[in-house]
């Protein structure tokens, strides 16, 4: 038997748009844990804007699972949040997706690298001239230093951890990067896009840098970012053939 880390994630009760969440526990397994290995797990939600303090348990339920290379024995388990009586928490919100695995997705998250308050690798130059030219762009005078670093780093992470990571870019803005991730059905594809999103806010920190995930974090003229949805059915496939079936 072995050690493992268990890094359990979850989503919180803030609105509008939820934080992710996680804590440790160590479990012993003979080999990685498959999904059904995982046990249910409680936190206290009055911390997280899921619970009363009088009565602020709530459980985390195992969902899927991948590797976290950074941790000897290591795994990141995607959660749902459950009541204490099992039944899903009402900000859980995927409990309550129809999930088809004939149902294609592909997500591309545009985001931000911030320090305090402005874009990383921007000098004050940069920051009050609104940036052009940087999609695609490569050299220090574009990109900087530090953002390229980030984002190799968090590609290495994402694949080693079995998630369908297809591509990436730098975006109009510097400082401003993309991540595109694919899935075969709605929760799959979704739980990659949130495991994406909490390994590059776990890196960040040893950056001194946050990614902002705003679709607006820097005004007048600067580029906005989103996450971009594109879908497949087997319907569009079977009529318009693969290559002619992403819609958007």
């Amino acid at each position: 038997m072995s050690k493992y880390k268990l890094e359990y994630i979850w989503l919180d009760g803030y609105e509008p748009v939820p934080n992710l969440r996680s804590k440790t526990t160590i479990k012993d397994f003979e080999s990685f844990p498959t999904l059904e290995e995982l046990p249910m797990w409680n936190f206290d939600g009055s911390s997280t804007q899921q619970a009363e303090g009088g009565s602020s348990d709530c459980l985390l339920k195992p969902v899927a699972v991948f590797p976290d290379t950074t941790r000897k024995n290591g795994a990141l388990v995607m959660c749902e949040v459950l009541m204490p009586d099992g039944s899903p928490h009402p900000s859980n919100s995927r409990a309550t997706i129809l999930d088809d695995p004939g149902a294609w997705f592909g997500f591309e998250q545009v985001y931000f690298l911030m320090r305090d308050g402005r874009a990383a690798d921007c000098d004050d130059g940069d920051q009050h001239d609104p940036p052009v030219g940087h999609y695609g762009s490569v050299g220090y005078q574009n990109v900087g230093n530090l953002a390229r670093q980030i984002v190799e780093k968090h590609l290495d992470l994402c694949l080693a951890a079995g998630v369908d990571y297809q591509s990436s870019n730098a975006e109009a803005a510097k400082g401003q990067w993309g991540f595109q991730i694919f899935g075969e059905g709605s929760k799959l594809a979704a739980d990659q896009v949130w495991i994406c999103r909490y390994l590059l806010e776990r890196l960040c920190e040893r950056y001194s840098v946050n990614p902002e995930w705003h679709s607006k974090p820097i005004e007048d003229d600067w580029n906005g970012s989103g996450l971009h949805c594109s879908f497949s059915t087997e319907y569009l496939r079977e009529t318009g053939g693969r290559r002619t079936s992403i819609s958007s």
